[in-house]
């Protein structure tokens, strides 16, 4: 995953409310990091996004995949 997929992921999924969870959630599968801080000390966009998603109880039927554009035909 990319970091503009995680952005993608975050706004279809928690919406508005995205960019507060990113910067003040902390997440304990990152050592307790925020998202932010974890995507700035190089944790894989990935990983943040499932501890994300751990975090906040999201199905997980949604996610995987999230995020991701349609390939260009």
């Amino acid at each position: 995953m990319r970091r503009s997929e995680f952005a993608r992921a975050v706004e279809a999924e928690f919406g508005p409310r995205g960019d507060s969870l990113v910067s003040d959630l902390a997440l304990s599968a990152v050592g307790y990091r925020t998202a932010e801080e974890a995507l700035r000390d190089g944790v894989d966009a990935r990983e943040v996004w499932l501890a994300l998603c751990v975090e906040t109880d999201v199905p997980s039927g949604r996610r995987h995949g999230v995020g991701r554009l349609e390939r260009r035909r």
